[in-house]
């Protein structure tokens, strides 16, 4: 395919869910791999991610950390529900046990994962390669606000997401790997709040 040929950007489904890994390029001794799930309703403008927090420093906060965010653009609001996981010693073998946390209720202005990010960020068409075993449309872009660039990995000829690098993979920048991504009907009521402790 001609590089230098004017391409059009595709948008995500109007939905889409996945599993999630999450890792960092290139990943340093205290760096984790972490994972998760995802639900994106665009007609609905609402989305859930649930998972290990990445990153999240054990070292430092003592615990690791699960949340379950849904965020509702439509009234500016998040809502998160988070568990503290825990163990006496991280360097020898040691179970995790859990403490539910608050939950808390952020504002939220946008989606963090927008449908149309690569056409509003005018993506550009960087050829195909290899990722998760698909042959996939390289797409890369400026993020705004100064957040530096983004590079996302498309299944070659469609809109189906395989991969987002977010940063400098030569420096450092964050990896999420969509293994399983679909556009089954998501059960509205996976979006509805559901708090697991009072705050």
């Amino acid at each position: 395919m001609d590089l230098n040929k004017e391409i059009t950007p595709p948008i995500l489904p109007l939905q889409w869910s996945s599993s999630y890994i999450s890792y960092w390029s290139p990943m340093q001794p205290e760096d984790h791999i972490t994972s998760g799930y995802c639900w994106f309703d665009y007609s609905k403008n609402v989305c859930r991610i649930d998972g290990l927090f990445n990153p999240w420093s054990e070292e430092k906060t003592g615990h690791r950390l699960w949340m379950s965010e849904i965020m509702y653009p439509g009234t500016n609001e998040s809502f998160k529900s988070k568990v503290a996981y825990s163990r006496e010693h991280m360097d020898k073998q040691s179970e995790f046990s859990g403490n539910v946390l608050n939950d808390e209720i952020d504002p939220c202005h946008e989606l963090i994962l927008m449908q149309d990010v690569l056409q509003k960020c005018n993506a550009q068409y960087q050829g195909t390669c290899d990722v998760l075993g698909f042959t996939a449309d390289i797409w890369h872009f400026q993020r705004p606000k100064s957040k530096g660039p983004a590079t996302y990995y498309l299944k070659a000829g469609t809109n189906e997401l395989l991969r987002m690098v977010t940063g400098d993979p030569n420096v450092m920048a964050s990896v999420r790997d969509f293994p399983n991504f679909n556009t089954r009907e998501i059960d509205p009521e996976l979006f509805k709040h559901d708090p697991l402790k009072q705050g």
